[in-house]
């Protein structure tokens, strides 16, 4: 079925679905089961709307994305989440970046570049695919940082969160459906009856929904730069399976981009370690003295 918008509107209706299930049986069984309560508030809406609008960027360009390009190169063609979190954080947050850290996303730049010329002297490059890659990494970033802005509105509840962004998306995904013509293309499915298919497709939404629940969760939890880089981790591992899965082979300079990003993040993420220890030693001896000077 050639209509990832599609599959992506039923498994945000699912995972909305299951949220209101979950609420009400924590209502009928308490004793069994912990939810909150959903009450669909407008104002919470409104509030969450900015975060839904990103979601469903973030989605649909991942989804394009893998469409036009082929899993193993999925990696390198997402490869820019750590640099636009940087130039995000910059302009968004008005924090400063270290030369280390600019110079690891240097590194992640190259690796990227080197990634998209081994891809065209393969033949399979898809221009539109890395375009649609690029953005789905500008929209990754997004989605982290708007993530941790907006649980306040909802007192940090992730379950609730959850329910409301799939709640919106659902329906911003609807004319995005009608936009990209995959309306006629679901009507048409030869499959659309088949009981099979939907339980796949019910499968997927239950999966989503595990997912949108541990991804709110990790940002609520650490940070969207932790979140940004644990996720470079996942599309490694999935690079690797990839590969191995569709027994492709893949040249050394090939190999050597995905090294070159991995390396990348791999020294942004330390830089930030050390710089955050650096922070915490500092501001833990800004205290003592501070009590010092007190007592």
């Amino acid at each position: 079925l050639e209509a990832p918008l599609f599959v992506t509107c039923f498994q945000c209706l699912v995972t909305t679905s299951l949220c209101v299930l979950m609420s009400a049986l924590s209502i009928m069984a308490p004793f069994i089961i912990t939810f909150p309560r959903i009450q669909v508030s407008l104002g919470v809406l409104k509030q969450v709307f900015p975060l839904s609008f990103i979601f469903v960027g973030m989605i649909s360009f991942n989804n394009l994305c893998l469409k036009y390009v082929g899993v193993p190169f999925y990696y390198v063609g997402r490869s820019l989440t750590t640099v636009f979190n940087v130039i995000l954080t910059y302009f968004l947050l008005h924090q400063k970046t270290s030369v280390k850290a600019v110079t690891c996303c240097a590194v992640i730049i190259i690796g990227f570049l080197l990634g998209v010329d081994q891809e065209g002297v393969a033949g399979s490059l898809s221009v539109v695919g890395v375009v649609y890659g690029v953005l789905a990494s500008l929209f990754v970033s997004l989605y982290s940082i708007f993530t941790k802005k907006v649980l306040p509105v909802v007192d940090g509840n992730v379950w609730l969160l959850t329910f409301y962004n799939n709640l919106i998306a659902a329906f911003l995904f609807l004319p995005l459906m009608y936009c990209t013509g995959e309306i006629p293309i679901v009507v048409g499915y030869k499959h659309l009856t088949d009981h099979v298919f939907w339980a796949l497709m019910t499968m997927g939404g239950a999966c989503g929904l595990a997912i949108a629940y541990i991804t709110v969760l990790q940002i609520k939890v650490t940070s969207p730069l932790t979140h940004n880089i644990s996720g470079t981790a996942k599309a490694c591992a999935q690079t690797l399976l990839a590969v191995t899965w569709f027994h492709e082979v893949k040249p050394t300079l090939w190999w050597m981009s995905n090294v070159i990003v991995l390396l990348g993040s791999a020294g942004y993420t330390r830089v930030k370690q050390q710089e955050m220890l650096r922070a915490h030693q500092e501001a833990t001896v800004s205290k003592r003295d501070e009590d010092k000077t007190t007592a």
